[in-house]
């Protein structure tokens, strides 16, 4: 039997690559010189897409592809995917939620802890020799007893709040309305501006599109305050980053730690000038075992499609 065709946009570890490979018949857009000879040779041929949720397939690639039928993305996001284009084609498209949603949480809530105590620093100052030559690291600040606030109380979301309750803290959150699988302890505030103003830890945990673009601006962000962290395991676009930069510069936001940016890997050089940011490389999904989840769910989804079964985890179907 010919093995379907499909074309995949980024690469993946090995032990993805070697299964997809032997599944599927793979043309790597991302190694192709020349993007429009591809489309011209294969773009006939390729049924499906293989993507990553910060690659997508935007609607000129999936113009270019005149029988595609089915996207699978590898990650929870899929903000990058034109979802128009593939509604009006009928063309499916899947993602990779629930394998990922504990290990985002995990970083997200370690990342307001190393960022509160200043373990970064910390360690540093022991490896350089200050901790010798100029005794104890200067006193940082406490997480337990103080409040936080969760906007987007999704599947991350809501494991982000049930790890907070872990460390005695207040727990708040926004969304579209209040949530009936919220415990009662934790308290529904509609506007994320009134949720900013109300807490000192604020994690954004929405999933992206044109409706949460920049919903954290210069006003949630004014309303955290200059005692505040702001805590982004989402997506960049939820966040207005210059107001953010802006903030963190004139130390009218206290702190944040971020996991995602506009334009990654090439972030604003204006964030490494900055002693109040920490910066990861958009990991929050980065452990073996959820690694390998997420590749065995996205061949799952394709190969379901192409036997003619229901997706898996469907976005479109």
């Amino acid at each position: 039997m010919t093995k379907p065709h499909i074309l995949q946009m980024g690469p993946y570890p090995e032990w993805d690559q070697v299964p997809l490979d032997a599944a599927f018949t793979v043309h790597r857009y991302f190694e192709a010189a020349d993007k429009p000879a591809l489309f011209a040779a294969v773009g006939k041929d390729i049924r499906g897409i293989a993507t990553r949720g910060e690659l997508g397939a935007s609607a000129e690639i999936i113009a270019a592809l005149p029988n595609l039928e089915v996207i699978s993305v590898y990650g929870v996001g899929y903000d990058a995917v034109d979802l128009n284009a593939c509604w009006a084609r009928g063309i499916r498209v899947s993602n990779t939620p629930d394998v990922l949603t504990k290990d985002v949480a995990d970083l997200g809530v370690a990342m307001m802890l190393a960022l509160s105590r200043g373990m970064i620093g910390a360690e540093t100052w022991v490896r350089d020799g200050s901790w010798a030559a100029k005794g104890l690291y200067p006193l940082k600040s406490r997480v337990w007893g103080k409040k936080a606030g969760v906007l987007g109380l999704g599947r991350i979301g809501f494991e982000v709040a049930k790890r907070l309750q872990g460390f005695d803290l207040d727990i708040s959150y926004s969304d579209v309305s209040a949530k009936d699988f919220a415990p009662e302890p934790w308290q529904f505030v509609a506007d994320p501006v009134a949720l900013a103003t109300e807490v000192d830890f604020l994690f954004v945990t929405l999933a992206a599109s044109a409706a949460t673009r920049h919903i954290v601006g210069k006003e949630v962000i004014e309303a955290l305050g200059s005692e505040g962290m702001l805590i982004n395991i989402s997506r960049a676009s939820n966040i207005d980053e210059d107001a953010l930069l802006t903030a963190l510069e004139t130390k009218a936001l206290g702190s944040a730690a971020l996991d995602v940016f506009e334009g990654e890997p090439k972030l604003n050089p204006r964030f490494l000038g900055l002693d109040n940011v920490l910066l990861q490389p958009h990991h929050a999904s980065g452990t073996v075992e959820t690694r390998k989840a997420m590749g065995q769910l996205l061949r799952d989804n394709l190969t379901a499609h192409f036997a003619g079964r229901d997706l898996l985890t469907p976005v479109l179907s």
